[in-house]
């Protein structure tokens, strides 16, 4: 991940990273990618700008689905979500 300051943050909400060094031309360190969370953010607002503003309460929640299938992406995500209900059925 990015040295950047901003990035701080993401420790105290429960997110382990790693820092890459720009100023001494590190891009990458072992799967440390700056482009990992650049990718992640990137994919975020074009999803997210599609709802044309949402409730404060809800952006936790859609957030969150962003992050499932941004990291699910390689995957068919309708038969996995429809696994998941079989093995956890609501009754």
């Amino acid at each position: 991940m990015d040295g950047w300051g901003g990035y701080n943050g993401l420790v105290d909400i429960g997110y382990g990273h790693f820092r890459v060094d720009h100023s001494k031309d590190k891009f990458v360190r072992g799967k440390a990618h700056i482009n990992g969370i650049e990718g992640f953010w990137g994919y975020a607002k074009v999803r997210l700008v599609r709802f044309r503003g949402m409730h404060k309460q809800t952006f936790l929640l859609h957030l969150k689905e962003t992050e499932f299938r941004f990291n699910l992406r390689q995957q068919n995500i309708g038969r996995l979500i429809l696994k998941l209900c079989r093995e956890n059925p609501l009754s």
